[in-house]
């Protein structure tokens, strides 16, 4: 009897399917296209099959936006049930137009494939600029992912065209062993906004932050929760259409402008700051005249009050790191004193940058620093993308400041660019896109967004593959906070050639600041040449050189004159005109004139893809 009972026991975990406790938070690993679950299954791709049953009913959030703003359109694209749906969301009218924003319930049918749970439904391609990515990140909003399309469909990561019907999982799960003990009866899969945390998502779906925690692997009371980003919600009955709201967008900080005057009315624009900027000035001016004597009689008291302010920064800096991810540190001085033998020259990376070992093999980049760098941890502390470098600690000493980064073992795009060994056509498109990918996600998945306003070619790091990353966020600012804003400054830091027009006349920064830079990029991956440069003795901007050749109709009839002639891709020619009618696109005068990031994404992918096939074909 016994031995009978062994046999039974140990038959049962044999056949019974591994229950894990729940499920990972993936954070913002999601919006990267190059996950690989070789190893295993990756919360990155979809949620693994770890619950009680192979299929069940969950449950799905889509915010309302256009052209699915009706429950008919939500329940294609969902392939959900439009008469459970409508009933649900207590909407009798199926075509009925929603606000935007508007959270919509939808149920469906999650079902383990593989070593995923998913929700099936299709999708058709409507246009060139549609990809895995923006498929996965603004159709589905984040309900799916990049690496789950790209593993359920034959095509190529830049081989999706119009009109190409693809298979879509979408995010879901059933209950574990232990939630079904515990009453739950339904996952919900939640997607996460800008202002969410675990305690208000929780407290709005009426379930406990214990079990919302425990549903996403979190191991901390307070976990950081990434916008475009999903979240499971164990819910003991079904979602109610009281449990949901609409998310305002935020509101506009820039006035309208007419499409017919839109030039002239931005001028004016920039005027009457300008009137402003002036006023503030003279303002300024006469306050220095009036304080002057005190300030000049508590001279000895301001310096106290300045090294005060200097502890001050000293002590941000430190809050900055205490509150950063685990994986960044406070390092001793010593520590990178040691790393980079006294910061001497053989290790010495231009500028004041140094490489070194630190804990004997990990090789960085340490960068010496005299001013202030709280913000700039701050803003690197919040970002997780691959184009963007990541910083992984920081030193304070004697008044300087110490950013540690992680080492490209290629150095500056400029650098290749300048050197013999040169970049193929393949390496430069690759890299005008990873620099895309990094300014959409410093525009767009980032809060409040950020404008880098110093990209040129020299801030583009290169890794041991040639993968590009945007560095140097010493100039970084909210776009939200200097949509109208000035620099006292900006004149000195920003480099020539790279800067916009409206930045140089009234100190304007925006997100079509950056766009603009990297459309200088692009010119100099097409040509070689430098932003600016020097030709029979005088200083030459390559920006106006192409417009000039292009306007003239050169550029239809003689492009290999633009054209860096180490590429040899005259078989390529057209692909390297179109590289360079985009980046005068985003040249334009008037930054509302230039397309966004998202765009400019799609375009360069497009002329890649159709670059690849004619190579293919022509081998």
């Amino acid at each position: 009897m016994m031995e009978c009972s062994i046999l039974v026991f140990v038959l049962f975990f044999l056949f019974t399917p591994k229950l894990k406790a729940q499920q990972s938070y993936a954070g913002n690993s999601v919006l990267d296209c190059n996950n690989t679950d070789d190893a295993g299954p990756s919360a990155a791709f979809l949620y693994t099959c770890n619950g009680q049953k192979q299929s069940c009913k969950s449950f799905l959030i889509f915010k309302s936006q256009p052209p699915y703003n009706s429950l008919s359109a939500i329940s294609n694209l969902t392939s959900s049930d439009p008469s459970e749906l409508a009933q649900i969301n207590m909407i009798s009218d199926n075509t009925q137009m929603l606000p935007p924003g508007k959270e919509v319930i939808v149920p469906v049918v999650c079902s383990c494939s593989g070593q995923y749970y998913e929700a099936k439904t299709s999708f058709s391609v409507p246009s060139i600029h549609d990809t895995y990515f923006t498929t996965a990140n603004s159709t589905y909003q984040g309900l799916s992912t990049c690496d789950a399309l790209m593993s359920h469909n034959n095509y190529s990561e830049f081989s999706v065209e119009p009109g190409l019907k693809l298979q879509v999982p979408l995010r879901c799960a059933c209950p574990t062993r232990n939630q079904t003990l515990n009453g739950t009866k339904f996952l919900l899969t939640y997607l996460v906004s800008w202002d969410d945390s675990v305690s208000v998502v929780s407290e709005r779906f009426n379930v406990s932050e214990k079990s919302v925690l425990h549903a996403n692997g979190f191991t901390e009371d307070d976990p950081t929760l990434f916008p475009f980003t999903t979240i499971l919600i164990p819910l003991p009955v079904e979602p109610s259409s009281s449990q949901t709201r609409i998310h305002y967008p935020p509101p506009l900080k820039s006035p309208p402008v007419s499409p017919i005057h839109g030039k002239a009315r931005s001028r004016k624009v920039y005027v009457w700051i300008a009137g402003i900027g002036v006023l503030v000035l003279v303002l300024c001016l006469i306050i220095f005249v009036v304080v002057f004597y005190r300030r000049k009689k508590g001279s000895q008291k301001n310096t106290e009050g300045k090294s005060k302010k200097k502890l001050d920064l000293q002590e941000e800096l430190y809050v900055s790191i205490a509150k950063a991810d685990a994986g960044l540190k406070l390092y001793r001085y010593e520590e990178l004193e040691s790393a980079t033998e006294d910061f001497s020259n053989k290790n010495w990376l231009g500028g004041s940058v140094y490489s070194g070992f630190l804990s004997g093999n990990v090789l960085v980049a340490i960068k010496k620093m005299t001013k202030d760098v709280s913000e700039e941890v701050k803003l690197l502390q919040k970002i997780n993308h691959f184009n963007l470098i990541s910083l992984l600690g920081a030193c304070e000493h004697c008044k300087d400041f110490y950013l540690v980064y992680e080492f490209m073992e290629n150095g500056s795009l400029r650098d290749w660019l300048s050197c013999p060994q040169v970049l193929g056509w393949k390496h430069r498109v690759q890299i005008a896109l990873d620099i895309a990918n990094g300014l959409h996600y410093l525009h767009n998945f980032t809060s409040p967004a950020y404008v880098h306003k110093d990209i040129k070619s020299t801030n583009v790091l290169l890794n041991r593959d040639l993968r590009a990353k945007i560095a140097n966020f010493s100039l970084a600012r909210s776009a939200e906070k200097e949509t109208y804003g000035f620099s006292s400054r900006k004149f000195a830091q920003v480099s020539k050639g790279y800067m916009a027009p409206e930045y140089i006349e009234y100190g304007l920064v925006t997100p079509a600041m950056d766009v603009y830079a990297f459309g200088v990029i692009m010119l100099e991956l097409v040509t070689g040449k430098e932003a600016v440069f020097t030709e029979d003795g005088v200083e030459v901007f390559l920006s106006e050189v192409i417009f000039s050749v292009m306007e003239e109709g050169n550029g239809e009839v003689e492009p290999v004159g633009l054209v860096d002639p180490n590429l040899n891709v005259e078989h390529l020619m057209e692909f390297a005109v179109r590289l360079i009618k985009l980046s005068l696109v985003c040249l334009a005068e008037e930054p509302e004139d230039r397309p966004r990031m998202p765009q400019v994404l799609s375009s360069v992918l497009k002329i890649q893809l159709d670059a690849n096939r004619k190579m293919q074909t022509s081998v």
